[in-house]
């Protein structure tokens, strides 16, 4: 699967998937980008890059459904400390966080899943490791001689 799509720009703003040979919305975009793939937009006349923009009118649309991605204090610092210092962290940092914390997410289903699958019921471990912990807890005797004191 070539995962990359050249997305073109018209001035009357639609959009043409050159994969496909057909034009397409917005919403048709996001979908593309939901199924894995990458875009790249590039306006018709000028040749120019049009992906960021088209990639935040995405999110804007989200927003607008009160779906928002970005909590409004992240947005207030873009705007107050401006693109080049925020564009670095987010093209170093933000960006690898995402995808480490999707790949341990990712790891943690799938294990989680392997525990199902060979039928570990957790119930019963649970209850056993409760019943196993009763016969090595040096307190529990003496909590419950104090609590007998305390109802005579």
């Amino acid at each position: 699967m070539d995962s990359k799509i050249l997305i073109k720009k018209y001035p009357n703003r639609r959009l043409y998937n050159t994969k496909e040979s057909k034009y397409i919305t917005i919403k048709d975009v996001s979908e593309l980008i939901k199924k894995g793939y990458r875009v790249d937009v590039q306006d018709v006349e000028s040749g120019e890059d049009m992906t960021a923009l088209v990639l935040t009118q995405i999110i804007m649309e989200k927003a607008k459904k009160n779906q928002s991605l970005l909590p409004v204090s992240l947005l207030h610092l873009s705007i107050q400390y401006g693109e080049n210092l925020l564009h670095d962290f987010f093209e170093k940092y933000l960006e690898k966080t995402i995808e480490n914390y999707l790949v341990y997410r990712k790891t943690m289903d799938d294990q989680f899943n392997a525990y199902l699958d060979i039928g570990a019921d957790f119930a019963s471990f649970a209850e056993k490791t409760f019943k196993d912990m009763e016969s090595v807890n040096i307190f529990s005797d003496t909590f419950k001689q104090g609590s007998n004191k305390k109802k005579k």
